[in-house]
């Protein structure tokens, strides 16, 4: 996300657009006046970033060059950084729109768009600021912390899969335990893939199962019995065959993506011991290992990143956006913000109005002023931000005393 603050050090005179591609990528340069000086077209290959050095050592042999580009990650991100050339994350709703500078046309194309990174970069850099070179720690604990989210994303549909199978023929699993995806919800599914077999399960053959499996959810395998027999529905005999195989394939599939996740909650919490900030987002009540990797990654090292607390909420999503035109006046909710960090924040919030006698206060406050619970949660964690923002910027752990004090002032 692109932050308005001044730039220091010396104006650049050539302005780099990359229209990046998953094989290709589309360059083009531009001088101080708008005349485009170079093009080029690249292949995603080690020739292909050796000429797009070249291309920048070329076009800004006598000036300073700098580089615009629609995404913030990823190999060409990382060989443009390496290279030393300020490089200038854009919207790609900002590309979309500066469009319409140059064609009322809807038309589009990749050297089209290389320039209008490039022009929009020229007009716009004093007030941007370009991405911050992450330490090692910090990009290994980036990388950990976004891949464990999308390993997340993909267990929570192969879950609305499996649910969606055994509602088709056998519900009683669903019933059993608190979440579909926990180990013991699995284990009961494949020792009782079928209605038939579920039937069979009394108390003495249920306390066995838990005993076998671990079982510490602190339910009477009594109570388990009498939960799932009013859910023994059963199937046509072919259908219940059939959706067998695949609720079976999804069970193991689940179960691969749990081990998955331990394994990176086991690095991440790691890597967070060790990092030098890790010990400053642990000091803050509700923040676990999982919550410290994701600020960490999200916020970088950079403390200039965020000049001050409302960039932070800005990007957070906390602030709200108000739209004031005539005698209209709305304050809406910000839905154009960093997701991973807003997640986060909720997460940590849900926690610490549990955990913490000071947040659960201002939550119930909130409450029983009628807001609803996510507003109040996103109150909560304004006040928690600013706090956040204060202890990051000054490299300093959580202080009790000095952050409530500041709340309530």
């Amino acid at each position: 996300m692109v932050t308005t603050i001044s730039r220091p050090g010396p104006a650049p005179g050539v302005f780099i657009g990359i229209d990046w591609g998953g094989r290709e990528h589309q360059l083009c340069a531009v001088d101080a006046s708008g005349d485009v000086v170079g093009k080029a077209r690249v292949e995603h290959t080690v020739a292909g970033m050796a000429v797009i050095d070249d291309f920048i050592t070329t076009t800004g042999a006598t000036t300073p060059v700098v580089c615009a580009i629609e995404r913030g990650e990823g190999l060409l991100v990382e060989h443009i950084q390496a290279a030393g050339v300020p490089l200038f994350c854009i919207s790609p709703k900002i590309s979309s729109r500066a469009r319409e500078r140059y064609r009322l046309a809807n038309a589009k194309s990749d050297a089209f768009d290389a320039f209008v990174l490039a022009d929009t970069l020229r007009h716009e850099h004093r007030h941007w600021r370009a991405l911050s070179v992450p330490s090692d720690e910090t990009a290994t604990i980036a990388a950990l912390s976004r891949d464990r989210e999308r390993i997340v994303h993909m267990q929570r549909m192969v879950e609305s899969r499996l649910r969606a199978v055994l509602e088709a023929y056998h519900p009683a699993p669903l019933h059993l335990f608190s979440s579909l995806d926990r180990d013991i919800a699995l284990a009961f599914l494949r020792d009782y893939p079928t209605p038939d077999a579920a039937r069979r399960v009394g108390p003495e053959r249920m306390a066995r199962f838990c005993r076998r499996h671990g079982y510490s959810g602190r339910t009477d395998p009594g109570a388990l019995v009498q939960r799932m027999r009013p859910h023994l529905l059963n199937a046509a005999p072919g259908t219940a065959t059939g959706k067998q195989v695949a609720a079976l394939a999804m069970a193991d599939q689940l179960e691969l993506f749990n081990r998955q996740v331990r394994s990176y909650d086991t690095l991440l919490a790691d890597a967070v011991a060790v990092h030098p900030d890790g010990p400053l987002f642990l000091s803050f009540p509700g923040i676990g290992p999982i919550i410290a990797a994701t600020f960490i990654g999200e916020m970088g090292d950079d403390r200039a990143r965020y000049p001050n607390a409302g960039a932070m909420l800005a990007e957070t999503g906390l602030a709200p956006v108000t739209r004031a035109s005539g005698r209209t006046h709305q304050v809406r909710f910000r839905y154009a913000a960093n997701k991973r960090m807003r997640h986060a924040i909720d997460w940590w919030m849900t926690v610490a109005a549990r955990e913490d006698d000071w947040s659960k206060a201002v939550y119930d406050n909130a409450r029983a002023h009628r807001q609803s619970r996510y507003r109040a949660y996103r109150g909560l964690g304004a006040r928690w931000t600013r706090i956040l923002w204060r202890a990051w910027t000054d490299h300093q752990p959580y202080d009790p005393t000095r952050g409530h004090k500041t709340l309530t002032a």
